[in-house]
C-alpha cells in the first residue's frame, strides 16, 4: 500500500490498470508494425510536430520523398507507390502516438499522486516513468539502424526496445498487485524459483526479438524437426558456442525452439513441487500459468508452420504479455512484501 487512504488507493489502482492495458496496446501495435515493415516509414524524429499526421497532399509527398532516401526503398520497395506507403506510415504514426499517450497518461496522474502522497513513496513510479522516456530513446535508436546501411532494423536493438516495453509492463502490474493483491499466504516456493523462471521468460522474449528482427520464423517451417534434421542443416554445432550465433537466423530459430522446451520442462518442475507439498494458495496461479505456457508453445509452433503468417505471429505476441504477467503474479505471490 502506498497510503491507507482507500480513495487514493482506488485511484492509483485505476490508474495503473489503465496503463497496463494501454502499454500492452502498444506492445500489440509494436509487433503488427514489425510484421508490416512500417518501422521505417517514417524517418525523422519529431517528439511534438509528429503528433500530427499529414493534413494534405503535399503533406504526403513529403513524408514519401524522405522515405525514397533510404535503402529500404531503394533495395525494397522501389516499386511502391504513396496509397501503399500511406499504409505503413499510418502503423508507425500509430506506434508513436502511443508512445506519446503512454507518457503523458503516466507523468501527469504521477505529478498530481506526489501532491496527494510523499514523493519518497513513489520513487518506483518515477522510475517506471524514466523507463518510459528511455524507451522512447531507445525506439529511435532502434529506428536510425535502418535508415543508412540497411534495409531493416538490428535485431538487437529491436530486442532492447521489446524488453524494456515487458519490463515496463511488468513494473506497473507489480504496482498494482502492491496495492490490490494481499500475498501472505500460508505456504511459498522460495521466490529464487519464479524468478528465475522470469528471467527465463525475459530470455524467450529476447530471442523471440531476434527471429521476428531477422524474418527467422519464415525458415525452416517445420516442427518438430527443423526440415529433416533436429539440428538445422545449413550450421554445425560449433557456431552455437561463437558470438555470431545471435546473428545467424537458423540457429536463433533453433535457440527459441529449445528455450520453449527448457521453460516447459521448468514449468513441470514447478508445477509438481506445488501440488506435492499441497501449496494450496499457490493452485490458481501455476494452473493460469501453465494454460499460458501451453498456449504460447502451440502458437509458437502455428507460427513456424504457417511461415510468420501476420495474424498467427501478432496473436503469438499478444499471448506472451498473458505469459508474462501470470509469472509476475506467481512472483509476486511467493515474494514477502506485505
Amino acid at each position: 500500500m502506498y497510503t491507507v487512504n482507500t480513495k487514493i488507493n482506488n485511484q492509483l489502482s485505476i490508474w495503473l490498470i489503465t496503463m497496463f492495458w494501454i502499454v500492452s496496446i502498444m506492445i500489440v501495435v509494436g509487433g503488427l508494425t514489425r510484421l508490416t515493415d512500417s518501422g521505417l516509414s517514417i524517418t525523422e524524429w519529431q517528439l511534438f510536430s509528429g503528433l500530427i499526421p499529414p493534413l494534405s497532399q503535399n503533406d504526403w509527398i513529403f513524408y514519401f520523398d524522405l522515405y525514397k532516401e533510404i535503402p529500404e526503398f531503394k533495395l525494397q520497395n522501389y516499386d511502391m507507390n504513396i496509397q501503399e506507403f500511406k499504409i505503413i506510415f499510418w502503423w508507425e504514426w500509430t506506434h508513436r502516438f502511443f508512445g506519446r499517450l503512454i507518457g503523458i497518461s503516466f507523468i501527469v496522474p504521477l505529478l498530481y499522486f506526489s501532491f496527494k502522497i510523499k514523493i519518497s513513496k513513489l520513487l518506483n513510479l518515477y522510475l517506471i516513468f524514466f523507463l518510459i522516456c528511455f524507451q522512447g530513446f531507445i525506439g529511435w535508436y532502434m529506428v536510425s539502424s535502418g535508415l543508412i546501411d540497411r534495409v531493416d532494423v538490428s535485431h538487437f536493438r529491436l530486442s532492447a526496445h521489446l524488453l524494456i516495453a515487458f519490463l515496463i509492463l511488468s513494473l506497473i502490474l507489480w504496482n498494482y498487485l502492491k496495492i490490490n493483491k494481499n500475498n501472505n499466504i500460508s505456504k511459498k516456493i522460495n521466490p529464487l524459483i519464479p524468478f528465475s523462471f522470469l528471467i527465463l521468460i525475459f530470455l524467450q522474449i529476447t530471442v523471440g526479438a531476434f527471429v521476428s528482427g531477422m524474418d527467422a520464423g519464415k525458415i525452416y517451417n517445420s516442427w518438430p524437426l527443423m526440415g529433416n534434421t533436429y539440428f538445422p542443416n545449413d550450421s554445425e554445432l560449433k557456431n552455437l558456442f561463437q558470438l555470431s550465433v545471435f546473428s545467424d537466423p537458423s540457429l536463433v530459430q533453433f535457440i527459441h525452439r529449445n528455450l520453449a522446451y527448457v521453460i516447459g520442462i521448468f514449468y513441470l518442475y514447478i508445477f509438481y513441487k506445488i501440488y506435492k507439498n499441497k501449496m494450496y494458495d499457490l493452485y490458481n496461479s501455476v494452473n493460469i500459468l501453465g494454460l499460458f505456457i501451453i498456449l504460447q508453445i502451440i502458437l509458437g509452433i502455428l507460427t513456424i508452420l504457417y511461415g510468420a503468417q501476420i495474424y498467427i505471429s501478432s496473436m503469438h505476441q499478444l499471448s506472451s504479455i498473458f505469459l508474462v504477467s501470470s509469472c509476475i503474479y506467481f512472483f509476486y505471490l511467493n515474494t514477502k512484501l506485505n
